[in-house]
């Protein structure tokens, strides 16, 4: 148990840091097409924020609002409370949207 937690918060710091040091790569880098298909739908892009749209930024950023993270243009970047809450949240809506595509076979 204590190595699948490793490896959790490990993934939960490198996609806070990744978002600090390489915003601008492309969010295949940490982001599946699965979970960039559900942040589009459930989360609209801010206007003013500091990322780009279909950046790897605007996608963590968008993590992180499902975790709490507000996203002024005065707030710091997310960290890794946010991003894990928002993790965790993305996680049970994959795993609700892949069963119920798997139970009404779309």
């Amino acid at each position: 148990m204590i190595a699948v937690f490793c490896i959790l918060a490990w993934r939960v710091f490198w996609m806070t840091m990744i978002n600090r040091t390489a915003p601008d790569a492309g969010p295949e880098m940490a982001v599946t097409d699965i979970e960039r298909k559900l942040l589009d739908h459930l989360i609209a892009d801010k206007r003013a924020g500091p990322a780009e749209p279909g950046t790897l930024s605007s996608y963590l950023i968008k993590i992180a609002r499902m975790g709490g993270y507000l996203a002024r243009t005065e707030d710091p970047p997310p960290g890794n409370i946010v991003m894990w809450r928002g993790i965790t949240r993305l996680t049970d809506i994959r795993l609700g949207a892949t069963i119920g595509a798997e139970l009404m076979g779309n």
